[in-house]
């Protein structure tokens, strides 16, 4: 079973993941535009048994979503401020995401979808052979 591993910014928060993501795509809402400061998030899904968190500088931030209401609870490193876990209790209550830039090596995700495409920046091109979510369950479109 292949493990990947991954940290915050400063270090002081490393986690390890086990196995394949149950999904893994790119995130262009603007809640995920806010909370890393980018134009999107690359996210990957794991079972809550094949995470693992290492360190003890972890402060969390609990916020609505804005559309299905559902509570979604961000992790981050209480020493750099890097975002690397989030949990969404109540629709999934035992899974993990892990922002994939935080992983060590973030290629080993391989990505087939992105979603909220409709908040997805004006300069943002969407690769061939992708499927595109104009929201998170909207049917998918080939581009």
């Amino acid at each position: 079973m292949e493990v990947r591993q991954g940290a915050c910014l400063c270090g002081a928060m490393r986690y390890r993941v086990r196995g394949e993501p149950m999904r893994a795509y790119v995130c262009h809402c603007t809640f995920c535009q806010r909370r890393t400061g980018g134009a999107f998030a690359v996210i990957a899904w794991f079972d809550e048994p094949n995470f693992e968190l290492t360190g003890d500088r972890v402060a969390t931030h609990e916020h609505r979503s804005d559309e299905s209401n559902n509570l979604l609870r961000i992790s981050f490193c209480n020493r750099c401020g890097t975002n690397f876990l989030m949990e969404e209790p109540e629709k999934y209550p035992r899974v993990r995401a892990i922002m994939c830039g935080t992983l060590d090596n973030p290629n080993s995700i391989r990505i087939d979808r992105h979603v909220w495409a409709r908040s997805a920046l004006n300069w943002v091109t969407f690769p061939e052979n992708t499927t595109v979510f104009e929201t998170s369950s909207g049917a998918g479109i080939k581009r």
